[in-house]
């Protein structure tokens, strides 16, 4: 049996031999398996949208068992809570347990982006910037996965 990772997100330490073109080192990478004929694959980001990698074309079949054994598998996209303070320089500071959402940049180095309340905001909701802080990997293996959940809007009555 062929020792494949398992699907989810990857930084590449070494460009993919024969596709170094489509997956260079240092990148930011899905491992996913296709449904219909479950082939294993890799693909590069395509579009962001609200700090979350949406997965392109071309998909490349992952057959190099010996280069995916030098992927850096890392945390999935998301919401997490602050391991300790972090300075965010200029004398700002997001505290411990902050909740923070996860998004990684095309490198695959991690980026937090903080919850904010706005005042103004009529609704009880957490707001994210689109512009966020780059952590490294220490921070980025001690976050705490926190459970936010998506819901289906629903009509207000």
């Amino acid at each position: 049996m062929i020792n494949l990772p398992d699907p989810g997100l990857y930084r590449t330490t070494k460009p993919y031999p024969g596709h170094e073109d489509a997956i260079p080192e240092n990148a930011l990478v899905f491992v996913g398996q296709n449904e219909k004929t479950g082939v294993t694959f890799v693909v590069r980001p395509g579009a962001n949208r609200l700090n979350r990698w949406y997965w392109g074309e071309p998909t490349v079949p992952l057959r190099s068992t010996v280069w995916a054994q030098t992927l850096i598998a890392l945390p999935s996209e998301g919401f997490y809570t602050l391991p300790r303070q972090i300075d965010t320089g200029n004398g700002g500071r997001w505290i411990k347990n902050a909740i923070v959402q996860l998004g990684y940049n095309r490198e695959g180095k991690g980026i937090l982006f903080v919850a904010e309340q706005h005042k103004s905001e009529g609704r009880n909701i957490l707001v994210f910037s689109d512009t966020g802080v780059g952590i490294d990997d220490t921070t980025l293996n001690q976050l705490v996965w926190a459970p936010i959940l998506p819901v289906e809007a629903t009509e207000e009555k």
